[in-house]
């Protein structure tokens, strides 16, 4: 299995040496007055990285380009770079052994650029597509594409089906090291959650010394969760796979972690540009130079110089008690000055962190989330925001107001949850917005309710409510969970609210994905069925239990042959 060794490295004719990237959003805010040239440095210096380190290739994971249609400006940029840091005579070291139209079977050339006769590539990019430059229209085509026909990069991993994925990897080889390069392009969370759970996603291997090679995948997914099924688990790779580039996330997690029941590295190198003013965008931002000789790799970090600072704090408003109160004389004005203290700290502390960084963006990107929960009001924030205007590059959003929600008791409100879905269905809404508006709804009962249900046990029962129009599907799973866990319950005694609580949660976390819980949600669907039977609505699909069968996660060696 693989090695992460921090000093085997030596450059030689044996080791790959690749410029991991992902997420550059190139052209946001490009008519921005301060941020517009932002995302065209970075890439800049990205491009002149690889150049520099004599990269044997840039590998890019996703979003290179912000906008789905990019500007005339956007590609402009991006084509002129390409051109000065990626063409030219250097030689390239390494040979492509798989079937290149398999590998590239979206282009009418259908080859390694480098392999052209009719160009001159020094440093070769692949990359998958992101979602935000996905392909669309009734061509599939996307941004990459045009890159790709212009012989300025190599645009992999475009699944074209919708009922099933075939990953076949671009397979290199350099000195004695071989290296099998896996991507695949955004898709929608759900949609390939699905794929992966009946078994739809299939990666092939090669034929032959399965065992010697270094099997890197690149994909574009939500990696963190973010409902039961908008996210893919790290679980459902395949664990022959040595490394994972993971796209899409913008947190900078590039140091590999090791997965220890797959047994395969994880690097999520994040974006090279803030997009959203968030405590994981804060982190330093970071490109990796990976090398890999036989079986052993080493990252290194590379830290972006032309990056903006990005500082973010959160107030809470109601801890300050020996400053003020929300019934202290002219409280919002001692608020407002706290603010301001806090806001020149941050400037403070990036202009000390600048020093020495001639490439850093003078003006930084500065956030306040104020918490004024506990009766304080709101004060201006235009007004607040002149005081900073040629200090930092967000004046109009530096303050953010936010307000604990109050737990309301001895309320209760009833929802109407096949309404509510019902009416989204109609809609046209994506089943993974039917979950959020679920959970909503939910919030507004009791917490104390929605802990009867698992994630997954309401995916499912939302999933058969969208696709197969079972009506009664989300019902009955809130009628099974409670019969059930009312029983329990009677039979350990418990009386106590405290301890309904503590064991009702316990109840449900022990159930967490095992075969109970399948067990669980197949009973409920099945009753479902049954009610709709007896009404004589015989019109949906029968037989729910294939979509129940266990997820097989081993690799087997007799399925992943190459054709």
């Amino acid at each position: 299995k693989i090695h992460c060794d921090c000093c085997f490295c030596r450059d030689d004719e044996d080791t790959f040496k690749i410029l991991i990237a992902t997420d550059i959003h190139l052209g946001y805010l490009e008519k921005d007055a301060i941020r517009g040239n932002d995302t065209y440095d970075t890439l800049n210096e990205i491009l002149e990285c690889a150049k520099t380190n004599q990269a044997d290739f840039i590998l890019l994971g996703g979003d290179l380009f912000h906008e789905n249609k990019p500007s005339r400006r956007c590609l402009h940029s991006c084509i002129t770079m390409l051109r000065k840091y990626c063409m030219g005579d250097s030689p390239i070291h390494f040979n492509i052994l798989s079937d290149q139209r398999v590998n590239f079977n979206t282009t009418q050339f259908p080859w390694v650029n480098y392999q052209d006769e009719n160009l001159n590539i020094s440093i070769p990019v692949f990359s998958v597509h992101g979602n935000h430059d996905d392909p669309t229209g009734a061509e599939g085509l996307c941004a990459l594409d045009l890159l790709s026909a212009s012989g300025l990069i190599n645009h992999f991993g475009h699944s074209q089906s919708v009922e099933s994925i075939e990953i076949s990897p671009i397979l290199m080889q350099k000195g004695n090291t071989k290296l099998a390069l896996y991507g695949l392009g955004s898709i929608p969370d759900e949609r390939l959650y699905r794929m992966f759970v009946n078994n739809k996603v299939t990666m092939l291997r090669p034929k032959e010394d399965q065992d010697k090679w270094f099997n890197l995948f690149t994909i574009h997914q939500n990696r963190s969760k973010h409902g039961p099924t908008n996210y893919i688990p790290e679980q459902f790779l395949d664990d022959f796979l040595d490394l994972v580039v993971w796209g899409h996330e913008h947190e900078c997690l590039i140091t590999p972690t090791r997965n220890e029941q797959q047994l395969f590295y994880v690097t999520q190198p994040g974006s090279s540009v803030a997009t959203s003013l968030s405590p994981g965008e804060a982190a330093k931002k970071h490109i990796g130079l990976l090398k890999v000789k036989g079986h052993k790799m080493n990252m290194q970090k590379i830290p972006l110089k032309t990056v903006r600072q990005f500082f973010i704090q959160d107030v809470v408003l109601a801890d300050y008690e020996d400053l003020f109160t929300p019934d202290t004389p002219q409280v919002t004005k001692k608020v407002e000055d706290l603010c301001y203290a806090k806001v020149t700290e941050m400037l403070e502390q990036a202009e000390r962190e600048r020093l020495g960084c001639p490439l850093t963006p003078e003006k930084p990107l500065i956030r306040l989330r104020v918490d004024y929960s506990g009766g304080f009001e709101t004060f201006s924030t235009s007004r607040f925001s002149q005081k900073f205007v040629d200090r930092v590059a967000n004046p109009k959003d530096i303050i953010h107001f936010l307000r604990r929600r109050e737990q309301k008791e001895d309320i209760k409100v009833t929802v109407d949850y096949g309404k509510l879905l019902k009416t989204s269905a109609v809609e046209g809404l994506r089943v993974e917005d039917l979950v959020k508006q679920y959970f909503e709804a939910a919030e507004q009962v009791t917490q104390r309710q929605l802990s009867l249900l698992t994630e997954q046990g309401m995916g499912k029962a939302i999933q058969e409510f969208v696709d197969k129009d079972e009506k009664d599907a989300i019902q009955e799973l809130i009628t099974y969970q409670l019969e059930k866990t009312q029983r329990h319950l009677q039979a350990r005694g418990v009386t106590t609210e405290q301890d309904i609580d503590a064991e009702v949660k316990r109840l449900r976390d022990s159930k967490k994905n095992t075969t109970e819980e399948d067990n669980e949600i197949r009973e409920a669907m099945n009753r479902a069925k049954a009610h709709r039977l007896e009404r004589g609505d015989d019109s949906v699909d029968a037989g729910i239990s294939d979509e129940f069968a266990d997820v097989n996660m081993d690799s087997d060696e007799g399925s992943y042959l190459s054709q």
